[in-house]
């Protein structure tokens, strides 16, 4: 059969399903943004990149729905060419709906099955916006700028036939007239690649090194911002270094902002929270590497005595489920992604997202005490080769899932 991916920076959620559907036989091509220079072994065609994002302050509340549109045309326009030059007709189409890819391709191709990965619905309430009351309250005029998002993600699961979304959290942020269409698969871990190693050892970017064993503490985003917590890790720092004399601290992170908004005046959230703390911590022992290598990562999370993964209600990271399968102890948030995940005192310890006494309380008791969390790291490894291993769980299940779409 021929299916199509689409998505602006392919492979994303895809990188192991495309592939094994080619390994099965189907013709697997893709569909990206023409600036997406990721490698692919899939046969990948581009639209050309959209327009900018049309002003604020002309389009107002239809700014987001504007741009996703726009890109759409982008796509629905190469997929033509796709059609009408080169007599290419898929099966199924499976696309992320975040951007708005999906939405006129039921136009080009209405015979094909139609399948988006529901990440997240918005909403003005309840998630992400006004969770952290330090950054504002909620205005009318944000709530309504919230709701008007909703729109080219209300058409993209109007139109679609099935949908999946990786958590049962965020499968439960869309309203209940679609939350039928989703099926809960996660993308998958390589359980065999992220396992624990008691002789790991990492070399940081500086030159400075670590192996199992060393008192080490992580903390990992893939940029440092309020919405995975950084605040709260930087003001629980200073009780933990204090307490613990020679705890080393490494965060991996870059400068720039993936969610939410940036602080202003020119500023950098990582500077934002490190120079409220600056004074109270030792320096020489908090090692900010920046983004590193995926091999660094690993190394890491083998390595590290104790990791911090903090988030607002929002999507949930691979790094968090890769952090388990290499065997990390993890000290996460109490809110909904993570207690998906984790249970406290079973498979990781969960504190308050904004108590930073509880953090560096539970944080310092963890680096004291390796061995008596033993059963918690072997608990979390379980956990995840269980529910969420690559090659035996989730590509299976994915496998299935399109496989029986195309069957109708």
């Amino acid at each position: 059969m021929k299916i199509l991916f689409v998505h602006q920076n392919f492979p994303g959620q895809f990188l192991h399903l495309a592939p094994a559907l080619a390994r099965r036989g189907h013709e697997v091509t893709a569909l990206t943004d023409e600036s997406n220079q990721r490698k692919s072994e899939i046969r990948t065609f581009r639209y050309r990149k959209p327009e900018p994002a049309p002003d604020p302050a002309i389009a107002r509340f239809g700014t987001t729905f504007s741009e996703m549109t726009n890109r759409a045309n982008r796509a629905a326009r190469a997929a033509l060419v796709l059609r009408d030059r080169h007599g290419y007709e898929p099966d199924v189409i499976l696309g992320h709906g975040g951007w708005g890819e999906t939405l006129f391709l039921r136009e080009v191709w209405p015979r094909a099955r139609l399948i988006v990965y529901a990440e997240l619905y918005y909403a003005a309430r309840g998630l992400d916006v006004g969770f952290d009351p330090e950054f504002g309250k909620v205005s009318d005029d944000k709530a309504f700028s919230v709701v008007s998002r909703q729109g080219h993600q209300a058409l993209m699961m109007a139109q679609a036939d099935a949908a999946l979304s990786p958590t049962e959290f965020q499968a439960d942020t869309f309203p209940p007239c679609f939350r039928d269409k989703i099926t809960i698969i996660h993308d998958g871990i390589d359980t065999r690649r992220l396992c624990p190693d008691p002789e790991a050892r990492v070399t940081l970017p500086s030159g400075v090194e670590f192996c199992a064993g060393d008192e080490l503490l992580t903390f990992i985003n893939r940029n440092l911002e309020p919405y995975r917590g950084y605040h709260s890790f930087m003001r629980a720092l200073p009780a933990v270094l204090r307490a613990r004399p020679n705890a080393h601290v490494v965060i991996v992170g870059g400068d720039d902002v993936s969610y939410g908004a940036r602080p202003g005046n020119g500023k950098r959230w990582k500077d934002v929270f490190l120079d409220e703390v600056r004074d109270r911590i030792d320096l020489s022992r908090v090692h900010f590497t920046g983004k590193v290598p995926y091999a660094t990562f690993v190394g890491l999370m083998q390595a590290t005595r104790v990791h911090c993964y903090l988030t607002v209600p929002f999507v949930l990271s691979w790094s968090l489920l890769e952090a388990m399968s290499a065997g990390a102890l993890v000290v996460g948030s109490r809110t909904e992604p993570v207690e998906e995940v984790i249970t406290d005192g079973q498979n990781g310890r969960l504190v308050d997202f904004f108590d930073t006494t509880e953090i560096a309380q539970t944080l310092t008791d963890c680096l004291a005490r390796p061995d008596d969390f033993r059963s918690l790291r072997l608990a979390a490894r379980a956990h995840i080769v269980e529910n969420y291993d690559l090659t035996q769980v989730c590509l299976p299940r994915l496998i299935d899932f399109v496989e029986g779409r195309l069957t109708g």
